[in-house]
């Protein structure tokens, strides 16, 4: 039986590709499934992908991913920047927790610049495009298999 890992993705990312490519590259939110499951095929891993623009459905995600879970690989976009909540469920999941994003947010507006997530994520991947994502699940195996 293979690891999970649970990719979860927050609000906006489901226009990936249609929003804003001058920052966020031309790759859909289903290229970045293919290459994260190409990865996780490669490392014997299992994968949940999901995205949603509520708070919420993240949340419960991660409680679930407590179940079933080896690893989580988030980019909550703007809910970096916000949630204590996502940051709290977080803290609740035994596992390794990776943050991507697909901009340097560090290169954007200042308010962009703190992440909550950040506080509980074994690394941090940012401005590498949709790319991120497979760098994410290629640490996320090193990890597992430590």
């Amino acid at each position: 039986m293979s690891k999970t890992i649970y990719i979860l993705n927050g609000p906006n990312l489901n226009l990936l590709g249609k929003r804003q490519p001058e920052i966020y590259g031309h790759e859909t939110l289903t290229d970045v499934e293919a290459a994260c499951r190409a990865v996780g095929d490669a490392n014997g891993l299992g994968l949940r992908f999901h995205q949603s623009n509520r708070e919420y459905e993240l949340i419960d995600w991660i409680h679930e991913a407590r179940e079933d879970g080896a690893g989580i690989i988030i980019n909550p976009a703007a809910f970096s920047h916000t949630s204590v909540a996502v940051l709290d469920a977080l803290n609740t999941f035994d596992g390794p927790v990776l943050e991507v994003h697909v901009s340097n947010i560090h290169k954007r507006e200042a308010f962009r610049h703190h992440s909550y997530v950040s506080q509980r994520a074994e690394g941090v991947i940012a401005g590498f495009g949709a790319q991120g994502y497979a760098l994410a699940m290629q640490r996320m195996a090193a990890l597992l298999a430590e």
